[in-house]
């Protein structure tokens, strides 16, 4: 069957189509490293998680190219973030780079997205983009202002064709010192000119500086993909400035088009309000997995479609947790089902097509535009009839549960990432009050041999209540059920 995408480049439904039959290029804007991170990044890279799992799963081979950016993002008030995590924390602008980037991969490793093939930095192709701007300015689409270098977005005429905002809109509210260096208040920097206390600085032939945001994803994104990249994936709330301000730089400088799809993910949001450092109502990854399992929080962004907002709440996660926990309550069920049975058995379930429904109807879902909320409800589905089979056959065919089993491993695991390769067994019964009554008698030895007779009587008389008699000799401390 077709895959078919929403496209935000032409706002339509669209069959995907790689230009190389079986491969996919596919960039992914990356995080800024200067602090942990929280929950609005999980939103966003397990649905583009998701997109490379289900194209890998369709037979694609794909190279998933995702950035960090270590420097040029900058705040509202022209304040680099880095440099500010630098200032806050007393560290060197690349010792936060560090500390943070390792935390963002222990973070995606930890909620099993998986890794891209390529993590370029910023800070390591300032040569490349250094000749790119130079690039621009030889073709007439930027200028220089005392070492700033900004791209004209005048002379690029297709510039707002993602965003759909017009020029003219963007001259509203522009500040004066802006109007006065700028050709049009909408340009963006191509290239900052580093002032006397900037740290991190390069040198360049407008001086010394750094670059800007938008043009370190344009340069790293065709230098590992080439150019048209087949999916741009990333943030909803990019879309403007940042987007639209790589595809004006990108078709400017090589005059082919940037991107064929464009997959933009909606933000989490606390109370209607995007989730965010700077408005402070954000939890971190690293809290919210000491609070619930990373199946959990990827059920949680999946049950809603990823081009939508999710409002972030106690409750959905918890009924995510419970969610989840019922679907490996089954799998767990079903393989301890196919370890135990015999070779042979009755298959009353409808054969082996009928399993196949549940395949098929998945995948019908997820080549929707990735629609997980019905490819969860699929595999809900299967879950009750999963139960339903193994409550109604004694004695299944281990050829029958295997395909189900294959079918969880599949479409929940493989794809979908909330399902474990393998769970930490339960104890046995008889294992479990053999290990709780070895401790329950060290801790009482240790009251004997401190000679503190009040709390070791105590623990023998609750134990006698229990029915369970303690019996003291040299060798020790021994226990039967009964007297």
């Amino acid at each position: 069957m077709d895959l078919k995408v929403y496209n935000y480049l032409t706002r339509e439904m669209e069959i995907f189509e790689p230009q190389v039959p079986g491969r996919v290029g596919m960039y992914v804007c990356g995080p800024t490293v200067y602090d942990h991170s929280h929950l609005g990044h999980v939103k966003t890279y397990v649905a583009m998680d998701v997109v490379v799992r289900y194209l890998k799963h369709l037979g694609y081979n794909v190279r998933h190219v995702r950035n960090i950016t270590d420097v040029g993002h900058l705040l509202a008030s022209g304040e680099d973030r880095i440099m500010k995590g630098a200032r806050r924390y007393q560290l060197e602008p690349m010792e936060v780079v560090e500390t943070y980037m390792a935390s963002f991969f222990a973070d995606m490793d930890a909620l099993k997205v998986l890794r891209p093939h390529i993590s370029p930095r910023a800070s390591g192709h300032v040569p490349e983009i250094i000749q790119w701007v130079q690039g621009l300015i030889e073709r007439g689409y930027a200028y220089e202002v005392a070492g700033n270098v900004y791209f004209a977005v005048e002379k690029f005429e297709e510039y707002g064709k993602l965003s759909r905002r017009k020029l003219e809109d963007l001259e509203a509210g522009a500040r004066v010192q802006v109007r006065e260096e700028k050709h049009h208040p909408a340009d963006f920097a191509l290239w900052k000119r580093a002032d006397a206390d900037h740290l991190m600085r390069w040198p360049s032939p407008w001086g010394e500086g750094y670059p800007g945001w938008h043009i370190e994803c344009s340069v790293m994104s065709t230098k590992y993909l080439g150019q048209p990249v087949d999916i741009h994936g990333g943030g909803l709330e990019n879309i403007f400035p940042h987007n639209e301000c790589e595809i004006a730089q990108a078709e400017a400088y090589r005059d082919v088009t940037f991107a064929n799809y464009w997959l933009l993910v909606g933000s989490l949001t606390v109370d209607g309000v995007k989730m965010s450092k700077s408005l402070g109502n954000f939890l971190t990854i690293k809290d919210a997995l000491q609070l619930y399992t990373p199946e959990a929080l990827r059920y949680f962004v999946l049950s809603s479609h990823y081009r939508g907002p999710v409002d972030f709440s106690q409750e959905a996660l918890d009924a995510a947790q419970r969610g989840v926990e019922r679907m490996h309550n089954t799998v767990r069920k079903l393989r301890h089902r196919i370890k135990n049975a015999p070779p042979a058995g009755t298959a009353l379930l409808s054969d082996v097509s009928g399993l196949r429904d549940y395949r098929n109807a998945f995948e019908v879902a997820m080549s929707d535009d990735f629609n997980t909320p019905q490819a969860l409800g699929t595999l809900f589905e299967f879950v009750k009839e999963v139960n339903r089979f193994l409550s109604e056959n004694a004695y299944a065919s281990v050829g029958t549960m295997v395909t189900m089993e294959r079918i969880f491993t599949d479409l929940a695991g493989d794809v979908l990432g909330i399902l474990p390769m393998s769970f930490v067994e339960p104890v046995e019964s008889e294992e479990l009050v053999a290990g709780l009554m070895n401790l329950v008698l060290t801790l009482r030895q240790e009251y004997r041999e401190s000679q503190d007779w009040t709390q070791s009587d105590y623990v023998r008389s609750c134990l006698t209540e229990l029915g369970i008699t303690v019996n003291d000799d040299a060798g020790g401390s021994t226990w039967q059920l009964g007297r």
